[in-house]
């Protein structure tokens, strides 16, 4: 005898209804990956700055505590490795001068002539003091904790000058953020960020 109950159809999506779900994530996809690679590298970006932020304070410190000068200079490793570190002006690092390794993707610009986004406008009308304009100048502080321009044997403070240093990291994206730490002609340290927009906005 043939079964008159109804004959149940089997759930699941088609062909067509799979590829449509497919085409939408691979669109989202294309959307946010270039949001979130700018994302990391800006959120990168940020700490290198606040390491050399704090490699600054620490001979900052280090400059009043000893009643001397010193500065934050590039340097290389034994391996190669780039790094900025304290020690007296025109010194070759030798352990156990304090140190931070830097990215080698990473561009490091002291005083004007960067590249960054409206650099002329930031330095003029948010920094509102003398940038020292010699990007051979390490930055440097004195016995008072003053940044002064360091030579062998000697660190002069100018008044009403200091220091600017930019940062910035290209991605695949094409994406180039940038950062600035700044110290002001009192000593204190800050760190600025560009926007997408050409704006620059201070972070601590």
């Amino acid at each position: 005898m043939l079964d008159s109950k109804p004959q149940k159809k089997h759930g699941g999506f088609t062909l067509l209804e799979i590829l449509i779900v497919l085409s939408v994530i691979a669109i989202l996809g294309a959307l946010a990956v270039p949001r979130m690679i700018t994302a990391v590298n800006d959120i990168s970006l940020r700490y290198v700055a606040s390491d050399y932020s704090g490699l600054l304070q620490s001979a900052r410190v280090r400059a009043v505590k000893l009643n001397t000068f010193y500065s934050v200079q590039a340097g290389t490793l034994a391996g190669g490795t780039s790094i900025y570190y304290i020690d007296k002006p025109t010194v070759v690092y030798a352990a156990p001068d304090p140190f931070m390794p830097i990215n080698t993707g990473i561009t490091v610009w002291q005083g004007p002539g960067s590249g960054a986004p409206n650099e002329a406008a930031f330095i003029a009308n948010n920094l509102l003091f003398t940038v020292d304009p010699n990007h051979a100048d390490a930055p440097s502080f004195s016995a008072r904790g003053l940044p002064c321009v360091g030579a062998a044997g000697s660190c002069n403070p100018v008044a009403g000058q200091g220091f600017v240093v930019f940062m910035s990291r290209p991605t695949v994206t094409g994406n180039i953020p940038w950062v600035a730490v700044v110290v002001n002609p009192s000593g204190h340290i800050q760190i600025w960020t560009c926007d997408n927009t050409g704006a620059w906005i201070q972070r601590d």
